[in-house]
């Protein structure tokens, strides 16, 4: 066996990618959930280790040495060949005697229409035991690659590396806006998308890194005007909550009508746009639970060559 190069270390590596990916270390660590310093140290080591340099930087601006974009493009190819080992390994020794089926969802998901995408899996199982936790979009590839997720549910997810796209059809997912419920525009029975021009427009993470979140604010480029976003700071909670008084909006599935107690009014669109559901599971075989829901995927399967 060849000798493990002194770099062998897949947690600096998956540190650099994210600071390679973002081109900021503030995002970088705010991304990894870890301390700046603690990231900007060990991306120090990996530079040691390796002799060479791999980010220019300045007080305001980072970039890649010619030693970093190498090291970027073999990096993450490494990262889902390790990731997809581990996951074999532990789908290998899992018990199937008493089968768990780990589910992440996005913020743009409510609870009921997870359990509504799940509803043909616990038909056909009903003994299965199932988690759910509420996951930003861009982590979940990671998650299922590392086999920490089987499924992961949202609104227009893209394929990546080692992990395949579905898109889901059936059920009701036309899209509607919440407005507080003291909003002047509240009371209407139908609205223009246009109506909402001088709104804010509640999304739940940065349109850089989620698809949905970018398809939302072109929805209202279409109606003619560039929205003002904020981004929701409450995690967990239902997505006709997320708005907080008058002059905000937020795109929502759920019917028509008053909610949470009258605070909060959903209101239908008179254009009626769509809210396509995509499931994301780890490329090839995914698990065999999750036939009876996958079989309801449209033609739109977008499945990557694994990493």
């Amino acid at each position: 066996m060849p000798p493990l190069p002194p770099t062998a270390d897949l947690r600096k590596l998956a540190y650099f990618v994210a600071v390679a990916e973002e081109l900021n270390f503030t995002r970088a660590a705010e991304r990894l959930q870890l301390a700046q310093q603690a990231l900007s140290t060990a991306i120090q080591r990996l530079e040691r280790e390796l002799g060479v340099a791999l980010f220019e930087r300045s007080t305001r601006h980072v970039s890649l040495t010619a030693a970093g974009r190498v090291l970027l493009s073999e990096a993450p190819g490494l990262l889902a060949a390790a990731e997809g080992a581990w996951t074999r390994t532990r789908i290998a020794g899992r018990s199937t005697e008493h089968p768990v089926l780990r589910v992440g969802h996005t913020p743009a998901l409510s609870g009921e229409e997870v359990m509504a995408l799940l509803e043909p899996v616990r038909r056909v199982h009903p003994d299965l035991a199932v988690t759910v936790t509420q996951r930003w979009p861009a982590d979940l590839p990671g998650l299922l690659r590392r086999g920490e997720l089987d499924l992961g549910l949202g609104r227009r997810l893209a394929a990546a590396d080692g992990v395949a796209s579905h898109a889901l059809s059936g059920g009701d997912h036309e899209l509607r806006v919440a407005l507080a419920g003291d909003d002047p525009l509240a009371d209407r029975d139908q609205l223009a998308l246009a109506a909402l021009a001088g709104h804010v427009l509640i999304i739940w993470a940065d349109p850089e890194r989620s698809g949905y979140a970018r398809s939302l604010i072109d929805l209202c480029r279409s109606a003619g005007f560039e929205p003002r976003t904020r981004i929701s700071a409450m995690h967990g909670a239902p997505p006709v909550t997320h708005v907080q008084g008058p002059g905000e909006f937020a795109f929502v599935t759920a019917p028509a009508g008053a909610t949470t107690g009258d605070r909060v009014r959903v209101v239908s669109l008179r254009e009626r746009p769509g809210a396509p559901l995509t499931a994301l599971v780890p490329a090839g075989e995914p698990s065999g639970l999750l036939a009876p829901m996958l079989a309801r995927a449209g033609a739109g399967t977008d499945q990557p060559a694994p990493a």
